[in-house]
């Protein structure tokens, strides 16, 4: 293959992305790349393969990806489990105010021993609901099994039983889910039946005490009515490895409260997962030229 790269940690520009795919068969992307009708026009009819080292794939006009006939390879599986322990790290962080009490420390917040300071919430004979009981969110329930959590629920597009038998695993509807759950984790892919659904209405139904964490897609929840929620006391916390946009600016609203934990999109960020995303994106890319199956094709 003749290979052009944009060889910076940075995104290409968009310019350099479209005058850069003219004429190429096969485009290996990143999710902070849109590949869109643009770009698909940019690229040309030669274009016949597109591989994006994520799991995610709502950066890609699939539609219009389809109606090319234009291959598509993605990266499941091998993050799985680095994403479900960002998970539980950020879960643990937001409900027990790591943080904030690492902030205390250093500000000289921490004068002595007080009985309520710095109190959060734990996990022991809680109720823990998942939306979207996929790989990541099975993962998620896995590790969370041994902290004593008393009970699970989940929600997504249909029942699961095979998946969470595992668990005792309860289906219940969403709203359900937000009434009767101590910790909610997101875990769903983003679609239009999932923008949005994590909004004011959902929020009222949580409980004051319970900590909300996505680490999805950003799109998944109304930002303003959780910021509302959190500021007024209507749930407990929140953590965040996903927002809207990516990066979120530093003046936005989320970032002024103390109960709000942001981290920058770091799901899969541990040195061995990337390495095999990037392997299996390449091998992708590369069976999809050949005209032979990929390792992991996306069916459209």
């Amino acid at each position: 293959c003749r290979l052009q790269q944009w060889d910076s940690e940075e995104p290409v520009p968009r310019a350099e992305l479209l005058s850069g795919v003219a004429g190429a068969r096969g485009l290996l992307c990143l999710l902070s790349d849109r590949i869109d009708r643009e770009v698909l026009d940019a690229a040309g009819p030669g274009l016949k393969v597109i591989s994006t080292m994520s799991v995610g794939f709502d950066h890609l006009a699939l539609d219009e990806i389809k109606k090319r006939g234009i291959r598509v390879g993605y990266t499941p599986d091998v993050l799985t489990d680095a994403t479900a322990e960002l998970s539980v790290a950020l879960l643990l962080s937001t409900c027990r105010r790591l943080p904030e009490a690492a902030q205390q420390v250093r500000s000289g917040g921490w004068t002595t021993w007080k009985p309520l300071w710095m109190c959060g919430y734990g996990l022991s004979d809680s109720t823990v609901g998942i939306i979207g009981l996929g790989r990541i969110g099975q993962a998620v329930a896995r590790r969370l099994k041994p902290f004593g959590v008393k009970k699970f629920l989940y929600t997504g597009s249909g029942p699961k039983p095979e998946s969470a038998a595992e668990f005792g695993a309860e289906f219940v509807p969403l709203m359900t889910l937000a009434e009767e759950s101590d910790f909610v984790v997101v875990t769903c892919a983003l679609t239009p039946a999932t923008q949005g659904m994590c909004n004011k209405d959902f929020f009222s139904r949580m409980k004051k005490t319970s900590v909300f964490v996505n680490t999805s897609r950003g799109a998944v929840v109304n930002q303003e009515d959780l910021y509302n929620a959190l500021a007024q006391g209507q749930i407990a916390a929140a953590g965040l490895d996903v927002t809207t946009p990516e990066p979120l600016p530093t003046d936005h609203p989320l970032l002024s409260l103390s109960n709000c934990v942001i981290l920058p999109h770091i799901g899969s960020a541990t040195y061995a997962t990337r390495s095999t995303m990037a392997v299996l994106a390449a091998n992708n890319l590369l069976a999809g030229l050949r005209g032979e199956p990929m390792p992991h094709e996306l069916k459209l």
